[in-house]
C-alpha cells in the first residue's frame, strides 16, 4: 500500500498538484468520517451517518458545465447542447485552481468507473473537502487494495468548492465551472459543494467514451429476476422520476440506481453506490433506502435534524427539496455482487407528467421506444437543478440531454440496435400526476406503479386487454389486477374531460414542436409514430 501511495505522489507531482501541504491517499469511511469531523464540514448523525450542507448549491448547475472544444473532440461534440471553453482559458483555469490550492490540504480517492472491467474507467478524484472524498468513495467503485498499487489514472478531477473562477479569464458564465478537457483528460469543478456534480461529470466523460466501443451508455436504474441475471429491466429517466425508488425492488436483484453501460456482454453498472433522494422518505415506502439514512458513514446531504438528538426531519424541505442521502450498492441487501447482468429482456421509460395526461403505463413498438427515447419527456421537479421549486414540463432527450456530449441520434441508434438484436419490450411509465395537471391532480400512487411494473416484469402484462390511445396511438392495458381501474384511463380520471383534451392537445403539440429537431436523422416509422391530437 505504501508504494501505491509514493507511485500516487510523484503522478499528482507530474500533473501540477505537488503544492499541497497535505494530501491524504485513499483514505476509508471512518478516517474520512473523522477527517470531514474534524474540519467542521458536518455533523455526525443516528448510527454513525454523516449529515452536512452542500451550502447555496443545492442541484446541479448544468449551464455552468463545459467542455473544451478541442480538435479532437470538435467533429464529435454537439455543440448545441454542451458549452464550449476555448483550451487557453481551461488551461488558465487550471493554473489558478492549482495556484489556490498551494499550501491547502486535499483528498484524494483511486477509483473505477465501471462494473465491466473491459469497460472501465480509472478516475483519480482530488478534493478539499473530505465528506467530499467519502461520497465518490461510495459513488463509484473501489478497487482491493492490491490494485491501488498499480492504479494510474485514465481521467483526474480536481473539485475545489472555495475556488471562485472569473468568467472574463477564465471563458465561464460565473464563478461556479465544471469544465471538462478530453484531451488533457481532466475535469475541473470550481465554486459548488454539491457533491453530484462529480458523478455527472465521470457519467459525461462515459458518454462520450463508449459509443465508440459500441456500448450504449444509459441514464437509467437496472435489477434481474433473483436467481436469473440474464432477466433484466433498465429503467430510463431523469431525476425524480423513481429509478432509485422503482429499481430498489426487494423482490428483485438491483444493479444499479442510475447509471449503466449496455455492451455485447449485457448490462453492467458504472457506480458503486447510490444517491438516492429522502425528501419524505419513509420505513413503510422504501424501508431499505430509509435504513442507510442512519447507517455508518452514509451521507446525508441537506436534511433539517434536531441538533440535539440528531434526528432527520424527512418532510422538511426548507434547505432544499433535492435532499439526498449516498451510500455503498452493499448497503441494500438484494443488491448484486457483481453489478452486472445479461441483456435487458424490458426497457422502462420513466417520465414524470406534469400535465396528467399520460397513463401509468403504455406498451410501445420498437418505433415509438425510439420516438419516446429521442424526446426523453417528463418534468423537472423541486431541487434537482438550481432553481427549479416546482414541475416544469421539458423534453431531456434520452432522459438525460444534460450528459450527452453527443448527438442524441447516436444513443438513439444504438439503443434501437439493441433493442433490436435482442428483443427487449418496451413501456412508457407515468409516475408524475393524475386525476389533473400538477395544482390540480395528485401524484401516481407507488403502489399502483410498482403493481403495473410487477405485471411487465413477470410477463403477464403482455395477456391483458389493451386498448389504443387515442393522442399517442401506444397500447394502454384496460384492467390489470390490483390497480384501480380509473388510473389507466386519464381522461376519466379528470373531472372534466373537455379539460383534459384540451390538455392533451397542448403535450401533443409540445411533442410535435420538440421532435422537428430529430425527424431528419429517424427513419420513417419512427416519424409515423408521432402522437396525433384527437
Amino acid at each position: 500500500m505504501q508504494m501505491g501511495i509514493v507511485n500516487a505522489a510523484r503522478r499528482l507531482e507530474a500533473l501540477g498538484f505537488g503544492g499541497a501541504s497535505s494530501v491524504k491517499y485513499n483514505l476509508a469511511e471512518a478516517a474520512l468520517m473523522q477527517e470531514a469531523v474534524r474540519r467542521g464540514e458536518g455533523d455526525i448523525g443516528n448510527g454513525g451517518a454523516f449529515l452536512c450542507s452542500t451550502g447555496r448549491h443545492t442541484g446541479r448547475s448544468p449551464l455552468d458545465k463545459f467542455v473544451v472544444r478541442e480538435p479532437s473532440v470538435e467533429p464529435h461534440v454537439w455543440w448545441d447542447n454542451n458549452k464550449p471553453m476555448a483550451p487557453d482559458a481551461f488551461d488558465r483555469l487550471h493554473a489558478d485552481m492549482l495556484e489556490h490550492i498551494r499550501g491547502g490540504d486535499l483528498f484524494v480517492q483511486d477509483l473505477y468507473a465501471g462494473a465491466d472491467p473491459a469497460y472501465r474507467l480509472n478516475v483519480r478524484v482530488i478534493t478539499e473537502l473530505a465528506w467530499h472524498s467519502l461520497f465518490i468513495r461510495h459513488l463509484l467503485r473501489r478497487p482491493p487494495l492490491a490494485e491501488l498499487e498499480g492504479f494510474v489514472e485514465d481521467f483526474t478531477i480536481l473539485n475545489c468548492p472555495s475556488f471562485k473562477a472569473d468568467p472574463a479569464r477564465h471563458g465561464c458564465r460565473s464563478e461556479t465551472v465544471i469544465a471538462i478537457s478530453f484531451e488533457k483528460r481532466l475535469i475541473l469543478i470550481a465554486d459548488t459543494s454539491y457533491a453530484g456534480e462529480i458523478k455527472k461529470s465521470v457519467f459525461s466523460v462515459l458518454n462520450y467514451l463508449l459509443p465508440e466501443q459500441g456500448v450504449m451508455p444509459m441514464h437509467c436504474s437496472a435489477n434481474h429476476a433473483p436467481g436469473d441475471p440474464d432477466d433484466v429491466a433498465i429503467f430510463f429517466g431523469l431525476s425524480g422520476t423513481g429509478k432509485t425508488t422503482l429499481s430498489a425492488d426487494p423482490a428483485r436483484v438491483l444493479i444499479g440506481d442510475d447509471e449503466h453501460g449496455w455492451s455485447d456482454n449485457g448490462v453492467f453498472n458504472f457506480e458503486g453506490g447510490c444517491y438516492a433522494k429522502t425528501i419524505n422518505l419513509s420505513p413503510e415506502a422504501e424501508p431499505e433506502i430509509y435504513a442507510t439514512t442512519s447507517r455508518f458513514a452514509t451521507v446525508v446531504e441537506n436534511m433539517v435534524y434536531d441538533p440535539l438528538t440528531r434526528e432527520i426531519d424527512f418532510s422538511d424541505d426548507s434547505l432544499t427539496a433535492n435532499t439526498r442521502c449516498a451510500y455503498p450498492l452493499e448497503a441494500i441487501s438484494n443488491a448484486s455482487p457483481t453489478a452486472m447482468g445479461g441483456h435487458p429482456k424490458n426497457v422502462i421509460m420513466l417520465t414524470c407528467d406534469a400535465f396528467g395526461v399520460l397513463p401509468p403505463i403504455a406498451r410501445l413498438t420498437p418505433a415509438q421506444a425510439m420516438y419516446h427515447f429521442l424526446s426523453g419527456f417528463t418534468s423537472k421537479v423541486a431541487g434537482t437543478e438550481k432553481g427549479v421549486t416546482e414541475p416544469q414540463p421539458t423534453f431531456s432527450t434520452c432522459f438525460g440531454a444534460p450528459f450527452m456530449p453527443r448527438r442524441p441520434e447516436v444513443y438513439g441508434a444504438l439503443l434501437r440496435e439493441k433493442i433490436a438484436a435482442h428483443g427487449a419490450h418496451c413501456w412508457l411509465v407515468n409516475t408524475g400526476w393524475t386525476g389533473g395537471a400538477h395544482g390540480t391532480g395528485h401524484r401516481m400512487p407507488i403502489r399502483a406503479t410498482r403493481a403495473l411494473l410487477a405485471a411487465a416484469l413477470d410477463g403477464s402484462l403482455n395477456a391483458a386487454e389493451f386498448r389504443k390511445d387515442a393522442n399517442f396511438g401506444f397500447e394502454v392495458p384496460v384492467a390489470v389486477p390490483g390497480v384501480e381501474a380509473g388510473l389507466l384511463d386519464p381522461r376519466a380520471s379528470w373531472d372534466d374531460p373537455v379539460a383534459y383534451d384540451a390538455q392533451a392537445r397542448r403535450l401533443v403539440e409540445m411533442f410535435s414542436v420538440n421532435f422537428a429537431q430529430y425527424a431528419p436523422h429517424v427513419g420513417e416509422d419512427v416519424i409515423a409514430s408521432a402522437p396525433h391530437a384527437a
